[in-house]
């Protein structure tokens, strides 16, 4: 017996996880959990370019999701950086003591 999800539950799931990373990127104050909402984000449209290819057969879906990972994993590799050298300088990932630093 084959149970076969429908393809409209990917895409509800994926809108409350883009809902939910946008909220993170909105209203959290720590830098690494706004790194970690970005990537929600990501993986929310990632999973609705994989249900789009399933729904039509097709692989460009997978081929898009490929790289939106490789976008992400440097994204999260230059931005870990950023922190880590913010923080050295700062002692703070605080996203509202980075301010201070205008000129």
């Amino acid at each position: 017996m084959d149970f076969v999800v429908p393809t409209e539950f990917f895409f509800v799931l994926s809108l409350v996880l883009f809902v939910l990373g946008a909220l993170g990127v909105l209203l959290r104050k720590n830098a690494i959990l706004v790194f970690m909402s970005v990537e929600l984000m990501l993986n929310s449209a990632n999973l609705a370019l994989v249900a789009f290819a399933r729904q039509w057969n097709s692989l460009n879906g997978h081929i898009f999701v490929f790289f939106v990972m490789t976008v992400a994993a440097a994204e999260v590799a230059v931005g870990l950086a950023l922190i880590v050298a913010i923080f050295k300088s700062k002692r703070s990932i605080n996203i509202d003591d980075l301010h201070q630093m205008e000129g």
